[in-house]
């Protein structure tokens, strides 16, 4: 698990945070990407990230981009399901790409403390497979 992507909504944004910090053992050594307002939030509260633009201003379509091109590996986008923004579009084809590309793409607090999970695990299944050869 080397890049994960995590967007939130700005109300979402200290679930982030707290999420970020209650896994901080289970996410070292990852390259952690944001959008730009969810990029300063997480930077604020001490937690190091990759910028991208801000969400409105391009940021999903170069999150899209790096699905693409392979170098994403789970995107963890706590969205607040009361908002409807103008860039909606950009949002939908940042979710068809996670689905497109099969990307784990988790929008609430559970489904992404289990993505990681599985994702350790499968890492950890790797390692010991390749270890018996």
């Amino acid at each position: 698990m080397k890049n994960i992507v995590i967007i939130a909504h700005d109300v979402k944004k200290p679930e982030m945070v707290q999420f970020l910090n209650d896994r901080k053992d289970w996410i070292f050594g990852v390259n952690l990407i944001a959008t730009g307002r969810t990029a300063e939030y997480v930077e604020s509260q001490g937690i190091k990230v990759q910028h991208l633009s801000p969400g409105k201003s391009g940021g999903y379509t170069e999150i899209t981009e790096l699905i693409k091109k392979k170098e994403v590996n789970i995107v963890i986008f706590l969205r607040d399901p009361l908002i409807k923004q103008g860039h909606h579009e950009d949002i939908q084809k940042l979710l068809e790409a996670c689905n497109m590309y099969n990307i784990p793409l988790a929008t609430n607090y559970a489904s992404a403390e289990l993505m990681i999970l599985g994702h350790i695990k499968k890492e950890d299944y790797e390692r010991r497979r390749s270890m018996d050869k």
